[in-house]
């Protein structure tokens, strides 16, 4: 052999040696594998030697976000707080209140806390404030919470539910003693009152053996009943004759109680001008007057009640006349157009901000019951004049408001219909449970 054949040789089992090496460093499964597989592939002797580095990527555990620890602190506003004071006390700063006050008009609603009610904070280990929360009630809840630009202020509303419910009662006592004990609640009975208030008049009228029935809505959150929400069907059986009442609601959410054909309950006039207040002295041109002793013309009616009780106007119109006119005292005037006038006399006070040339609407108050001028014990005098001439407030035919637009009868009577068959429905139950 020359010297070329025997470096040929010495290269390919160095080579073989090195290969031989290689493989022992694998496990018998891989060997065995990887040999299957790829017997065919590599060549028993190789030409040239080379060299691999093969290393498995190194995998870093993921970050983990610092947990921050918040304190929380419950402040119970009491009377005569203020949201400076409050974070004042609980070191907070007065950077933060500006920046929450001043955030967006739901910002400005914190200036507004109520005594009793709950502001609950929350601030980091730093004492940095974090969030604020105040609820206004039992649907709504105020919070601040702090960002990148300052802070986000938001309201949060419950969803509320509505349901319908009835009932029906026969007056024994009064309409307050037998409304509360049909479950009605105070506001709803003189709910109820102001819807019929133009029929009836329920310091006179109402008498023993008179039936009410009344649908109504009751509003639900978290299912605990929070308040009651509106008449939307009535009927009051006054001395045997029945007034029914049902509530439609415009395209503009404007809603009023109208007759079931469509006319509304409300009339230019109220009937009384104090509420469940007791006719004490009626229309009489042959009265004997309680002080001067002698025949005096009764030209109103005397509604007897507790000093400072409210007077209300009864109809729309402009004070013409307020301040003393001999025995009747203290009088306020209301010309209602160029037909009708009504007097209010013996008043304890007037209401402040009005006077004469002032424009009022039917059911402001206008004055409280009182005793100057000639009077006995506290009442209100009320007249009623038609073109100058006095006419009795309890009998007087009243003019009645406008009824329902023609274009609008059709969407009234869809609205309408179901109401008024849950009313019929409510009636009918209770009759079935009389007879049984």
């Amino acid at each position: 052999m020359n010297n070329k054949t025997y470096k040929s040789l010495f290269l390919g089992i160095s080579t073989a040696i090195i290969a031989s090496g290689c493989y022992a460093l694998i496990t018998p499964e891989q060997g065995a594998s990887n040999f299957e597989n790829n017997a065919l592939a590599i060549p028993a002797i190789q030409s040239h030697a080379s060299t691999v580095n093969i290393s498995s990527p190194v995998v870093l555990p993921a970050p983990v976000a610092a947990k921050i620890e918040l304190n929380t602190i419950s402040h119970t506003i009491k009377s005569g707080d203020s949201l400076s004071g409050i974070f004042s006390k609980l070191d907070i700063s007065n950077n933060d209140l500006h920046s929450i006050t001043h955030a967006n008009d739901l910002g400005k609603q914190f200036a507004s806390i109520l005594p009793g009610k709950k502001l609950v904070f929350t601030t980091d280990s730093d004492g940095l404030l974090q969030t604020i929360t105040y609820k206004k009630n039992l649907i709504d809840t105020l919070k601040a919470s702090r960002s990148d630009q300052g802070f986000n202020v938001e309201m949060t509303s419950k969803t509320i539910e509505t349901k319908i419910a009835s009932t029906q009662a026969t007056i024994n006592s009064s309409l307050f003693i037998d409304g509360i004990e049909a479950g009605l609640s105070d506001g709803m009975i003189m709910d109820l009152a102001a819807i019929f208030a133009w029929d009836i008049d329920f310091a006179l009228s109402v008498r023993k053996g008179d039936q009410f029935t009344v649908v109504y809505e009751k509003r639900f959150v978290d299912d605990k009943e929070i308040s009651p929400g509106n008449i939307i069907a009535a009927e009051f059986v006054n001395q045997g004759h029945p007034f029914t009442a049902v509530r439609f609601e415009d395209k503009n959410g404007v809603a009023n109680h109208f007759t079931p054909d469509g006319k509304s309950m409300r009339k230019a006039f109220l009937r009384t001008p104090i509420d469940f207040a007791r006719v004490s002295s009626h229309f009489n041109l042959k009265r004997k007057h309680p002080v001067l002793n002698r025949i005096r013309a009764h030209k109103g009616v005397d509604y007897a009640a507790r000093t400072g009780t409210k007077i209300k106007t009864t109809g729309d119109g402009k004070i013409i006349y307020r301040g003393r006119k001999g025995g009747y005292g203290r009088v306020v005037i209301v010309q209602h157009g160029q037909k009708y006038s009504s007097l209010y006399a013996h008043m304890s006070k007037y209401r402040k901000g009005q006077r004469v040339g002032s424009r009022v609407r039917q059911g402001d108050i206008i004055g409280y019951v009182g005793k100057s001028g000639l009077a006995s014990g506290p009442h209100l005098h009320y007249e009623f004049r038609v073109n100058g001439v006095h006419r009795n407030p309890l009998t007087v035919k009243l003019p009645h408001a406008k009824p329902i637009k023609r274009s609008l009868l059709a969407e009234f009577k869809k609205q309408t219909t179901p109401l008024l068959a849950q009313l019929d429905k409510a009636k009918a139950s209770t009759l079935l449970a009389h007879k049984q």
